[in-house]
């Protein structure tokens, strides 16, 4: 397996574009962008999404999906599966994060994605510097939402699902909110926490969740955890 990581990056960047899927197309390769959403909040899974787009592709109006508004992400969506040669969703529930960690959690549902494409990659373009552990060469880009275009169409479609998810977990749970904040580490959330303790689709190694359960004492100030990331580590268990 092969991996480089490409990590120079800087907020004055334009838009992402295809000048690193054009490299790929001109050799014969069939590239998928690889991202996640869900890393951060409090309750729900991590969702990752998988992208082949047609070679030549000149796909208009894909960015990372945390610039775009939720209209904007929707248009995004229809725009990119209608265009993109396969996609794949993977998901990796809350229990699962809770027993093997968010890192693992997200690289697992990324290797999911990639297992659901009906078009196999010949080189995948992955968000962040954490490799896969597929035998298909990669590159790891950090910030590749922000670079490169077959990586912020998979951004988009992680997204959407994933708020799509945490929609329907507000029917359910209509005392979090979790329509609006899509279990984030809102204020809101937070003093809902407080309120009515965690749910079962909250993350029970992460210090927020935690500090809303009886009998659970806060970190220490010093603790390196932050509100949204789990304190406890675990070994990689997939079952």
């Amino acid at each position: 397996m092969n991996i480089n990581l490409i990590g120079i990056y800087s907020d004055n960047m334009a838009p992402p574009d295809f000048t690193i899927e054009k490299g790929l197309w001109s050799r014969g390769k069939t590239p998928a962008g690889i991202d996640e959403a869900g890393r951060g909040p409090l309750a729900g899974p991590v969702v990752a999404a998988a992208v082949i787009l047609p070679a030549g592709c000149e796909l208009a109006g894909i960015d990372d999906s945390k610039k775009l508004s939720e209209a904007s992400r929707k248009e995004a969506w229809e725009a990119i599966t209608e265009t993109a040669v396969a996609y794949g969703i993977g998901i990796v529930e809350h229990d699962v994060i809770d027993r093997i960690n968010i890192l693992r959690a997200a690289l697992r549902a990324m290797e999911i994605a990639v297992e659901n494409l009906q078009t196999r990659p010949d080189f995948l373009l992955i968000d962040g510097n954490q490799g896969l552990s597929l035998l298909v060469p990669q590159e790891t880009i950090v910030k590749g939402d922000a670079r490169c275009s077959s990586i912020a169409a998979a951004s988009i479609l992680a997204k959407v699902t994933r708020d799509s998810i945490m929609v329907r977990y507000h029917e359910i749970y209509p005392q979090y909110n979790f329509g609006s904040h899509k279990g984030y580490a809102t204020r809101e959330h937070l003093d809902a926490l407080k309120q009515h303790g965690p749910c079962p689709i909250h993350r029970r190694t992460f210090s927020g969740v935690l500090n809303g359960m009886p009998g659970m004492q806060p970190p220490d100030e010093d603790s390196p955890s932050e509100i949204g990331m789990p304190l406890i580590q675990r070994p990689l268990r997939i079952r």
